[in-house]
């Protein structure tokens, strides 16, 4: 291991010499491409999703980040000014040495810090120079030329610890994640029409995990869209046998509620959409505290105490998604984009296991799977049953075969589970548009229904309030 670190850590020392080159050339590179490469996006540049000039910088790197950069580089860069890319560490001949994955995670840390440490020593040694250029090297009079005419104390402060971050690209899992993300866009758009949400919002999706319908967060975030179990159980069921975070249509819904529900408070969508990393209070304070909604300016100046590096790039990442996916031809040329789904629901009046659903849909067991995502282990595993009117996604076309077959089948030899008054059997829907005025209880005693049946046949909640314009799915009484 440590043969293996030394070895590339001589390999790097020999490089960096030439690293405050590259970030020139880099820098100016970005600052001349922007034009040419901001694409045409439908919404994108409008009142509702501005794209302040003051975050272009910002927009550029993290289109690097998700196009340019793979897994196996490492930018190191100032956390502040994002168009100061010090230097692109690049492991990718690591593998072809011989060297395992571990050598290769340790070699990769201990690169990082070295360079890191390197920066570092060479800001304070230009800014302990002065104007002075006298006993620098090359690239410390490089730096030094870049910061000319910045504000007095500019350099000791981009030397701060802090300051110096390193980013790994994420080049083929963004890729990746634009095909994936054809399965369900079109209907996640027709979603966020429906609940007034900006379509381009949807591409949110690409930030929070790259489609990933697997991914979990270290602090317990799960699915498409990274919803934590708290925020995730005013919008939609989640308890030991389904978790529908990680449905990426249902959490969608819940998505494009919970951004509709921050555009509401706070006014705009790119407070809406940072609020959705940071939270609604979080920005309600930012506001207050810079007296004014101008997404640029609170990125620019708020320093809250939880305000960070990821809050702060929040939008600008956003921006930066939605841009890439509207060329992903030009970024990932060749990419074979996945097939929409194209479903429907259909429900079983008693709770069934697995190994009955299967035989009642007629689909193999990772087919079915993959449609469901929300069914937790003990459901796969046929240790717990699937909940008694819960609604399950199968292929458009299927609905009305599944149901006979489920009725030739057994009675399930599983102990059913409590019933409720939304689980019946006959249960039949119509749709209503909410008018000017309405409330769910209004509404629930036009149709002969509970508030409650309302509330679950829509997923929104006990704390999911209705708005003008939104359908709702209403059980008849």
């Amino acid at each position: 291991m440590v043969e293996a670190s030394a070895w590339w850590m001589m390999r790097l020392r020999r490089a960096t010499s030439s690293f405050l080159l590259f970030w020139a050339l880099a820098a100016v590179c970005a600052a001349a491409e922007a034009p040419r490469t901001r694409p045409g996006v439908p919404g994108l540049g409008s009142e509702a999703l501005p794209v302040p000039d003051s975050l272009r910088p910002q927009i550029e790197f993290w289109k690097k980040v998700f196009a340019a950069y793979g897994d196996k580089q490492v930018v190191i860069h100032d956390s502040q000014d994002l168009s100061r890319v010090y230097r692109v560490l690049d492991f990718s001949d690591l593998a072809a040495t011989g060297f395992s994955a571990a050598e290769i995670e340790r070699v990769r840390e201990d690169s990082v810090r070295a360079e890191k440490e390197y920066i570092r020593a060479a800001l304070l040694r230009v800014h302990h120079a002065g104007g002075n250029s006298a006993g620098l090297s090359d690239d410390e009079r490089k730096l030094q030329r870049f910061f000319r005419g910045s504000e007095a104390g500019a350099i000791l402060e981009a030397a701060q610890p802090e300051r110096i971050r390193a980013q790994r690209g994420i080049k083929e899992r963004f890729g990746r994640g634009i095909a994936v993300s054809r399965r369900y866009l079109p209907e996640l758009e027709r979603i966020f029409r429906e609940e007034g949400v900006p379509e381009a919002v949807t591409r949110l999706a690409l930030v929070e995990s790259c489609f990933n319908v697997q991914a979990y967060s270290k602090v317990g975030a799960a699915g498409v869209w990274q919803f934590m179990p708290s925020t995730g159980r005013l919008f939609m069921q989640i308890d030991d046998r389904v978790d529908e975070r990680r449905d990426p249509l249902i959490a969608g819904r819940g998505a494009a509620r919970f951004l509709r529900r921050n555009y509401d408070r706070l006014g705009s969508w790119p407070l809406a959409i940072t609020a959705y990393n940071h939270g609604p209070n979080g920005i309600a304070k930012a506001v207050d505290a810079m007296g004014t909604r101008d997404i640029a300016a609170i990125i620019r100046h708020y320093r809250g105490p939880l305000f960070g590096f990821a809050s702060r790039n929040f939008y600008p990442e956003f921006l930066a998604a939605v841009e890439v996916d509207a060329r992903h031809a030009h970024y990932f040329p060749g990419l074979q984009m996945d097939r929409p789904i194209s479903t429907e629901w259909i429900e079983f009046p008693d709770a069934v296991p697995l190994s009955t659903a299967l035989r009642a849909t007629g689909l193999d067991r990772d087919e079915f799977l993959d449609l469901n995502p929300s069914l937790l282990e003990g459901i796969r595993s046929n240790r717990a049953a699937i909940p008694a009117g819960y609604d399950l996604r199968v292929p458009s076309g299927y609905a009305e075969s599944t149901r006979a077959r489920y009725a030739s089948l057994p009675k399930p030899a599983v102990k059913p589970a409590k019933r409720t008054a939304d689980s019946s059997a006959g249960r039949r829907y119509v749709v209503h548009k909410v008018q000017k005025g309405q409330t769910l209880t209004q509404i629930a005693k036009r149709y002969g229904t509970t508030v409650d049946r309302i509330r679950s046949a829509n997923r929104l909640g006990r704390g999911g309030a209705i708005r003008v314009g939104q359908t709702l799915r209403v059980p008849r009484g």
